[in-house]
């Protein structure tokens, strides 16, 4: 691009020079009066391509050889492509040297400077050249008038500019369609709607009529401001009196659509230019697709980019940046990757947006790495680095906490001959903020300024935000003072963010000295501001003041937010007016035509739960999904709480279930709850179904995915979550020894049925050995109950066994080596294990083999184990 534009401009200078040849020779070769038209044209020509010094040399060559009064078309001319640039010294220098070369400004001359200053807002200047004007007794025109009506409307006095159309006549100056489309728009842009949809009926009666291009001019204002709507009545209009819209009208209608994100809208605009008989273009194209690509709707937009070239049409750089940014912005870069690749193959060569989309989308997923591979191949490709894509890789590792290489690349801009500006510091600076390194951020801020940067209104932001985030008050104010000093004025981002602060540390009567000062500044306070102070006056409970707020925004003409009543619901539900509230929450449907969401939803279920009206919040919770508001899981905790609390145990075991369906995960509190509340009902069954619930979705303690056999892990889970509920107080001791059998029945359940003992077993089992422990529990020997009735039928009964039968202890019976087995040895050592815990101990004595068996079992169960010799010493078999 950079080669481009140089020849461009050596092109231009070459015709310069040549026209200026051309005029010198038509001038020695014509006379005067046939050759003063060609220098006129040489001169708009120079003009038109920026070549100004050329121009100035054909304007003196003029001035030499041709009368001035012959010349104010060609000033006039200048001082327009003067103006087409913004360079409004050199438009006025050129027409306050006309009387200096004896060429009488007309009206012509006088309306073309004044048009050039209002375009460039010198409103002031303008209004004095219409008084100097009017002093030297030149009449104004019609377009005179117009440009004053301009004026007024651009200084938001639409008022004072219908006065002047209406006096306009009275002045002898017939009424035109520019000259009322000017006040119509005036009037739309200060939200005067049905006033302007009067003067434009009021202009259609009295047959004045817009062309095409006046016309365009208007709805272009008003899609910018995006009122669609109004662009539709006024066309409506327009139609019928015969005007034919092109296809500008409908490109302008589109870009209104997409940034209403009416996309649906946007895309049958195309398809009716086509039944209108035009033929869309590149730019119909990629507004469709810049609006599809910035809604997320990336897939469409590239849709259209390969309709756009069925039809003929050959995508640009814009085309292939939207797509790639969409994807970028949307985190699928292997997308934008392909986009890209097919259009390089296709010659399009990346820019810096390109890059921009690239880097900022990989710095979003994370991958530093390859954004930085990405910036080093922009820089091999020959792409001159600027501040922008240093920027953009700056402000990615910035918010990835990486300030140490984001300083680095600093340093490298400028070997690389490319200075930061105070954007860049600004971008590290809120990196900063966000690590909570607010004192770095202020000494990076005082490094800018002793290298020459002048602090803008985003750095003072920036450190403001920082320390009211971090409740240092006193910080933020000192900076807020020290901005006047750098004749940088507070805007209402930085009040917002000082009354925010104060409204945190429940400083109410500095929110409120805070305010008026900053109404005294003449800073405008926004929907956000009045939000901090009903929030301040809510937790003041000057609840009365915060509902007046309400009425005071509507005569500011501020539209209250979904957030102004969810904090003056909150408000009123805090201070127990949950009527009020409830009130408030209607009027905000009814009046405002806000759409409730799922938060101002919650209130209310919320403040209705906390009265135990559950009919009430049942009702609530079906109206929020009818409207399409879908609950979330604090939804489903307030409501499944509130049954508990209500003893509705299966309308929260439903909502349980149906919240996991969902796809929410419910908190701890909330399982116990229900599991509680079904075990006092003794429905076991379900409570224990909770517990394995729990076990699938994956809702266990760490520990549980340290074990790694699949059937350790299905035996142990489940009485591991159980101890994990029990541990965190959120069930009941009741419901945990409930569900501890419940979980061993289960169990048993699944195992398959199993031999019963054999009388003639003569193999006797290995023994538990007794052994005393902490108090309160008795070491513990226990069978089966059919092991009981195969022991009291033998003559030989183990000791232990004798113990249990004579009921003199409680314990186990371990049938470890029986063939066939008396008990499982799983199920024993999960009922050792219920009666034991906490503080129990167990003592194992048999054959090396058992004891190894028993370790590995337990090991699931998060048992202390040792193994140890004999006491008789290490030949012996036996292990303890």
């Amino acid at each position: 691009m950079g080669d481009k534009g140089k020849k461009l401009k050596v092109a231009i200078s070459v015709k310069a020079v040549a026209f200026e040849l051309t005029a010198r020779a038509a001038l020695s070769f014509f006379g005067m009066s046939r050759a003063a038209l060609l220098p006129k044209h040489v001169a708009a020509v120079l003009g038109f391509h920026g070549e100004f010094e050329a121009m100035e040399q054909v304007l003196t060559e003029m001035r030499a050889n041709i009368d001035n009064c012959l010349l104010e078309g060609v000033y006039i001319g200048a001082m327009r492509h003067y103006g087409r640039k913004h360079k409004v010294q050199e438009a006025v220098d050129v027409f306050e040297r006309m009387d200096f070369y004896n060429c009488e400004p007309s009206v012509l001359s006088y309306n073309a400077i004044m048009n050039i200053l209002v375009e460039n807002r010198y409103f002031n200047q303008a209004h004095k050249v219409y008084m100097r004007m009017r002093d030297k007794r030149i009449v104004p025109d019609v377009y005179t008038y117009t440009i004053r009506i301009k004026s007024f409307c651009r200084t938001s006095r639409p008022h004072a500019a219908l006065r002047l159309l209406k006096n306009m006549p009275s002045h002898g100056c017939e009424l035109n369609a520019v000259a009322y489309c000017t006040v119509v728009g005036g009037l739309y842009e200060e939200n005067l709607q049905d006033e302007a949809y009067e003067l434009f009926d009021e202009m259609l009666r009295s047959e004045t009529c817009p062309d095409v291009t006046t016309f365009n001019k208007l709805v272009h204002m008003l899609t910018k401001k995006g009122d669609v709507h109004q662009s539709e009545r006024l066309l409506n209009k327009v139609l019928k009196r015969g005007v034919s819209p092109n296809l500008f009208t409908f490109n302008i209608f589109i870009q209104g659509l997409c940034k209403r994100g009416q996309l649906k809208e946007a895309a049958g605009m195309v398809d009716i230019v086509k039944r209108e008989g035009l033929s869309p273009d590149v730019v119909t194209y990629n507004t469709l697709i810049c609006g599809l690509s910035n809604n997320c709707r990336v897939s469409e937009a590239e849709n259209y980019l390969q309709k756009m070239v069925n039809e003929g049409l050959e995508p640009d750089g814009f085309t292939y940046n939207s797509i790639i940014d969409g994807y970028c912005k949307m985190g699928m870069v292997q997308n934008a990757d392909k986009i890209l690749n097919d259009a390089v193959f296709k010659g399009f060569v990346p820019d810096e947006f390109t890059y921009c989309s690239l880097i900022n989308g990989l710095c979003k997923d994370g991958d530093v790495e390859r954004a930085m591979s990405v910036f080093k191949e922009a820089l091999r490709k020959g792409l001159k680095p600027k501040s922008i894509i240093y920027n953009t890789l700056i402000k990615g590792l910035s918010q990835q906490g990486l300030i140490v290489e984001a300083l680095q690349l600093m340093n490298e801009m400028q070997e690389n001959g490319c200075k930061p500006d105070i954007w860049t510091y600004n971008l590290v600076m809120n990196g900063l903020c966000k690590m909570s390194c607010v004192l770095d951020a202020h000494t990076l801020m005082s490094d800018a300024m002793a290298k020459g940067f002048l602090p803008d209104i985003f750095t003072f932001n920036t450190l403001i935000d920082g320390y009211c985030k971090q409740l240092k008050m006193a910080n933020a104010i000192e900076i807020l003072n020290s901005m006047w000093d750098h004749e940088v004025t507070p805007d209402v981002v930085t009040y917002n963010s000082v009354l925010n602060g104060l409204c945190k540390t429940s400083k109410s009567d500095d929110v409120r000295e805070t305010f008026k000062v900053m109404v005294e500044k003449g800073c405008v306070p926004n929907v956000i501001t009045y939000n901090i102070l009903m929030e301040s006056l809510c937790n003041d409970r000057k609840l009365v003041e915060a509902l007046s707020l309400l009425d005071e925004m509507d005569t500011k003409g501020l539209a209250p937010d979904v957030v102004c009543f969810g904090t003056l619901m909150n408000g009123l539900c805090d201070n127990g007016d949950v009527d009020g509230a409830y009130q408030l929450f209607r009027r905000m449907g009814q009046q405002y035509k806000l759409l409730h969401t799922t938060a101002t939803y919650n209130i209310m279920l919320n403040a209705f739960f906390e009265k135990l009206n559950m009919g009430m919040s049942h009702n609530l919770f079906l109206e929020m999904i009818d409207n399409g508001c879908p609950p979330d899981n604090y939804t489903y905790r307030v409501m499944i709480d509130g049954f508990c609390m209500t003893d509705n145990v299966d309308s929260a075991y439903n909502f349980l279930l149906d919240n996991i369906k969902k796809g929410f995960i419910p908190s701890l509190t909330t399982f116990g709850r229900v599991i509680n509340c079904l075990c006092l009902k003794h429905r076991v069954h379900k409570a224990v179904g909770i517990v394995h619930l729990m076990v699938r979705k994956g809702i266990v303690p760490e520990i549980v995915n340290t074990i790694f056999e699949v059937d350790k892990k299905e035996v142990a889970a489940p009485k591991i979550v159980l101890e994990d509920l029990l541990k965190k107080s959120h069930i009941t001791y009741y419901a945990y020894e409930l569900l501890f059998d419940g979980i061993r029945d289960t169990k048993l359940l699944k195992k398959k049925p199993r031999r019963s003992c054999s009388k003639n077993s003569k193999k006797r089992s290995s023994c538990v050995k007794p052994s005393l422990h902490t108090p309160g529990h008795t070491t513990l020997f226990m069978l089966c109950q059919r092991c009981v009735q195969l022991i009291q039928g033998q003559s030989s009964i183990h000791p232990a066994a004798e113990n249990v039968l004579n009921k003199k202890w409680l314990g186990y019976f371990l049938c470890l080596n029986s063939q066939p087995p008396w008990c499982n040895a799983e199920d024993i050592l999960l009922e050792m294990d219920r009666i034991l815990r906490p503080k129990g101990a167990v003592i194992f004595c048999d054959q090396v083999d058992v004891p190894v068996k028993v370790k590995k079992l337990v090991s699931g169960m998060r048992w202390n184990t040792k193994m140890v010799d004999h006491e008789d010493g290490p030949l012996i078999p036996e292990k303890v």
